[in-house]
């Protein structure tokens, strides 16, 4: 079972830790794998995703049973595509055992709470976590050589 707990600005080393680590971010190899996130920049993103969402963006870690961080949610308004956007990640050694089901089920929650009628999320094809959003009630909507659309309604 998982827990969503809103991360404190000291709190922002773990997501610099798991966006480092290239297992974790093997999903990310379409768009270039791992994301640098110095803390330099911490300051503004957190101001930016965390202290000032307004009403755009959504963004939250997940914890297990003992409180230890195992990855983040989060969505995001995009404008070209008109909807939100989501974002689910799970450590990598945290992978396997359903806690990324119950982290989109989860950011679905939290998203239909706060108004959002639908979210999207652009996968790249052979993301095995695509059977994850499919399960939860997402539907593929669109197509290309490297990646899925997929679409849920809340």
């Amino acid at each position: 079972m998982i827990s969503v707990y809103q991360p404190e600005y000291r709190d922002l080393w773990f997501r610099q830790a798991m966006l480092a680590d290239e297992k974790t971010m093997s999903y990310n190899h379409a768009w270039g794998g791992t994301i640098p996130f110095p803390e330099e920049a911490w300051q503004a993103w957190y101001a930016h995703w965390v202290l000032n969402p307004e009403g755009k963006r959504y963004y939250r870690y997940i914890r297990d049973e003992s409180g230890a961080f195992i990855g983040e949610i989060a969505y995001h308004h995009d404008p070209e595509l008109g909807g939100c956007v989501a974002n689910v990640i799970v450590y990598a050694r945290y992978r396997g055992s359903g806690l990324g089901g119950q982290a989109l089920e989860a950011l679905c929650a939290a998203a239909k709470e706060n108004g959002v009628r639908a979210l999207y999320d652009d996968i790249a094809a052979d993301n095995p976590a695509i059977g994850m959003f499919l399960r939860r009630g997402f539907v593929e909507i669109g197509r290309s050589e490297d990646k899925i659309i997929l679409r849920k309604e809340l």
